[in-house]
């Protein structure tokens, strides 16, 4: 299921990518203490999200087990905030990559996605 190790590093580089995004959107949005609760509470409640919502049997336990369409949503829902924060941190050039890098590495992974959909 989309486990070609370029596709999994991409996939592993993409989410590195997702998380540092919303930290420094964080970071340049707040000031005072909040700035570091941003900084540091975004990128963790994201990777608590990615983390604890999973379907069972995709690779990895599934401490809270849900619907493939359900996991599907969620990736693809951080996936696009961590765009959407990139464009509105003046980064536009840098967001259509990533946002073009993400929509090849789920095409690279369409029988993981139809997995997910039939899950």
């Amino acid at each position: 299921m989309g486990s070609h190790p370029i596709n999994l590093a991409l996939r592993f580089l993409l989410e590195i990518g997702a998380l540092l995004a919303l930290g420094v959107w964080g970071w340049q949005k707040s000031e005072g203490w909040m700035r570091f609760v941003l900084v540091f509470g975004l990128p963790a409640l994201a990777a608590a999200l990615w983390a604890t919502f999973r379907v069972p049997g995709d690779p990895g336990a599934a401490p809270v087990a849900v619907p493939g369409l359900l996991r599907l949503a969620l990736e693809l829902g951080l996936f696009a905030i961590a765009t959407w924060v990139l464009y509105t941190n003046q980064a536009v050039t840098l967001a259509w990559i990533f946002g073009a890098l993400v929509v090849l590495h789920y095409i690279a992974s369409y029988d993981r996605v139809l997995w997910l959909l039939k899950q």
